[in-house]
């Protein structure tokens, strides 16, 4: 299978374009258009309001777009130059030879990607098919690997409905709805064959055959393939396999990972694709290590304990979270449903089959354990930062019995975001003037990053306050749209009018509401929360934006109770919730918020990036001591925190009420004692220049380090090709056992 035996879609879309804007069909096809510094206008400006409808989505806006606006635009110079330029730049860009990779590691092969397998990816708002943190992170790590020249494929399933979208109603309890993505009209091309039929595999799955379709989306140097069981010849049941993001029960479930690991291995085959690596990213995919092992089996004739070790030598894996629910885990009994003719396949008993899954070996009654099938079946395994690598060591310690828990074979790499799509392009254009053009191919070096120094305080304050007011329209905009979806009274829509002050300290907080991320640990103390909120000489607001999972009421409680706090009268213009967050949200709040707020129950924040991405925009981070902020924050010798704040102590226990207790006594007492007076501090012309020598430092530090580019090479040099040797700044001394 080649990429020119796949429908092409861009083509297709150019010949509907006047020919000066032909050049935008090509774009709108790649995802590279959304990391670049004319992402704002290039499609915008064709409709601004059809672009709001489409959900930023570059495909269908042209498509929508009448002839005569289009022709309009074909003769606009400013414009065209616009597109050239931008076209020029992607051109060179996709055919660039002298990559980073070229020159560090010259022998992983295009001919050999690494095969990125993940449950959901989170490239842009226009292709909803990720839910959260996991799908972000995978995303950032695609373009990073496209910015890097590391040959690499993506696999993840093509979602009918996504996740969900959340609506609150007027008691401020979330309501959960679904939309149909269509998928004709993204930037999506549906690969065919020879014969100019969708190139489908077959999987057998619940005693029927199901035949899934692959869809290609280009994300720069980088194809992500994603697959889809909604077809026509499969089984009504069978088509919504690949409905929903983490939504059914536990059949829906792994049939959906049979689908991703097992089906994703035979897609890679039909596409005539051979991998050096197999990267599964969380234990969603871990099936894949199977289907390698039935394939080797049946090329080789071999036993599966003979291959067993070539398989788990093109296996990698990360974990991603040390909370239990994150780590699927499946009964004996539906593993029989569902695998009963498949071990046969590996010349494996059924009991030396779930052994694969089993912490314990010899328990009849242990589960199947996707985690536990992916640390058997792969060569390195690693959590997403040091405490987090920790962490784990010490979670699956049962299964080395031999091995001391320091010695448990799991490392760690950081996660870090991806600088060119979170920066904001008045940020970005900030660091052109005083950091050098080329700032984005450098973000790992610490020096450069050291020049921020020299940007005046007046040039990046008054940057900061523009994006915050940005953020501030944005935010009445939704509130205003939810509530008059709401149908609430005329008062309370036209009151947003006078939500939020552009002037005051804002804080962001905007995570998935699960109960361990204590959305609700501000308001412990209500009378307390009132006081700092509702001051009048220095007043203090707050953003919240997330989801609880749609099985999570305890989640949604947090949500509800956060509905009440914005309705009481002394802060009601101070606290806001932000509706069905999605990527452009978030955008907007790394961006234009002072104070990220980050307050889980210590250790299962495994890593955590959006107070990453916070930083890299000037904000800075007030966070618990947990995940990166642990390797992030730094103290001056009196423990003062030089680049952020430190939420509570740096310590554990399994008393949860203790916890609560005295992170938030030290959250209220950080916020009155440093973070206000801090941010009111300012001259005669507004400006705090206290605060600024600490968003300063919070770039400095930061940037250069949390950022997938260093994670990209880290993953190179010690998991992709740990045989080369890498020159990239470590945050700590880091080895893979």
């Amino acid at each position: 299978m080649t990429k020119s035996s796949a429908i092409n879609a861009a083509l297709r879309l150019s010949e509907k374009l006047p020919l000066p804007l032909r050049r935008l069909a090509d774009l709108a096809y790649n995802y590279w258009w959304s990391w670049t510094s004319d992402r704002l206008a290039l499609f915008q400006t064709i409709d601004p309001q059809e672009w709001e409808r489409c959900g930023h989505n570059p495909v269908a806006i042209l498509e929508s777009a009448t002839y005569e606006r289009l022709t309009q635009l074909a003769e606009d110079p400013f414009y065209l130059k616009q597109i050239s330029a931008l076209a020029k730049e992607f051109d060179e860009y996709m055919t660039q030879k002298d990559t980073w990779v070229s020159r560090v590691a010259p022998q992983v092969s295009t001919e050999h990607p690494i095969a990125y397998f993940c449950a959901e990816f989170g490239i842009h708002e226009s292709l909803p098919v990720y839910s959260g943190g996991l799908g972000i992170l995978a995303g950032d790590h695609l373009k990073s690997a496209s910015d890097l020249g590391v040959p690499m494929v993506g696999i993840g399933l093509l979602y009918r409905q996504g996740y969900f979208r959340q609506r609150l109603n007027r008691g401020g309890w979330q309501e959960d709805y679904y939309v149909d993505n269509l998928f004709h009209r993204m930037p999506l091309e549906l690969i065919k064959n020879e014969q100019g039929q969708a190139l489908t595999i077959e999987l057998e799955i619940r005693q029927r055959w199901v035949k899934v379709q692959i869809w290609r989306v280009q994300v720069g140097r980088v194809s992500l393939y994603l697959l889809d069981s909604d077809r026509d010849d499969n089984d009504p049941i069978d088509r919504w396999l690949t409905g929903h993001l983490y939504g059914g029960n536990q059949e829906t479930r792994i049939a959906q990972e049979v689908v991703l690991g097992i089906g994703g291995v035979r897609a890679l085959t039909a596409l005539g694709i051979q991998p050096s690596v197999y990267h599964l990213n969380e234990g969603h995919a871990a099936f894949c290590t199977l289907e390698i092992s039935r394939q080797e089996i049946e090329r080789t004739n071999k036993s599966f304990y003979d291959i067993e070790a070539d398989v788990r030598n093109r296996c990698v894996f990360t974990t991603h979270t040390p909370v239990p629910a994150g780590h699927d885990v499946f009964s004996p009994d539906l593993i029989d449903s569902f695998f009963a003719h498949y071990w046969p396949q590996l010349r494996l008993s059924r009991e030396q089959f779930l052994a694969l899954g089993a912490r314990r070996l010899g328990d009849p009654w242990e589960p199947f354990g996707m985690t536990v099938l992916a640390l058997r079946m792969c060569r390195t395994s690693n959590g997403v930062s040091e405490l987090h690598g920790r962490v784990s060591r010490q979670m699956w310690t049962v299964m080395y019995p031999n091995r001391s828990e320091d010695n448990v074979p799991i490392g760690y790499i950081t996660n870090g975001v991806h600088a060119p799509t979170w920066t904001a392009p008045l940020i970005a254009d900030l660091y052109n003037q005083y950091l050098g053009t080329d700032w984005k191919t450098r973000a790992i070096d610490p020096k450069m990053w050291e020049k921020v120094d020299e940007i005046p305080d007046r040039e990046l304050w008054w940057r900061h306050q523009i994006l915050k007011e940005r953020l501030v329209a944005y935010t009445r905009y939704k509130v205003k749209k939810a509530r008059e979806g709401r149908g609430e009274e005329y008062e309370r829509i036209q009151a947003t009018d006078f939500l939020l002050n552009p002037k005051a300290l804002t804080i962001g907080f905007a995570r998935r509401f699960s109960p361990y991320k204590r959305g609700h640990l501000l308001l412990r103390d209500a009378d307390r929360a009132l006081r700092i909120f509702g001051n009048l000489d220095r007043p203090v607001q707050i953003i919240f934006a997330g989801k609880a999972h749609p099985a999570d009421e305890e989640g949604k409680r947090i949500i509800q109770r956060l509905m009440e706090w914005c309705r009481h009268p002394a802060i009601t213009n101070r606290v806001a919730f932000i509706e069905d967050y999605d990527i452009y949200t978030a955008q907007k709040l790394v961006q234009g918020v002072d104070v990220w707020l980050n307050n889980p129950r210590r250790p299962l924040e495994a890593s955590g990036t959006s107070g990453q991405k916070v930083c890299f925009n000037g904000g800075i981070n007030c966070s618990v001591l947990d995940g990166w902020w642990c390797e992030g924050y730094k103290a001056d010798a009196n423990g003062k925190g030089i680049n952020g704040w430190a939420i509570g102590e740096d310590a554990h226990t399994s008393d949860q009420e203790l916890q609560d207790r005295i992170d938030s006594e030290s959250l209220y007492k950080l916020l009155e004692e440093e973070i206000v007076p801090l941010y009111y501090n300012q001259d005669a012309n507004g400006i705090p220049h206290g605060w600024l020598q600490m968003m300063k430092a919070s770039i400095k530090t930061h940037a250069p380090l949390f950022n997938t580019d260093r994670m990209i090479a880290d993953y190179v040099s010690q998991v992709y090709v740990p045989e080369i040797s890498v020159k990239v700044p470590p945050i700590l001394a880091k080895v893979l056992v």
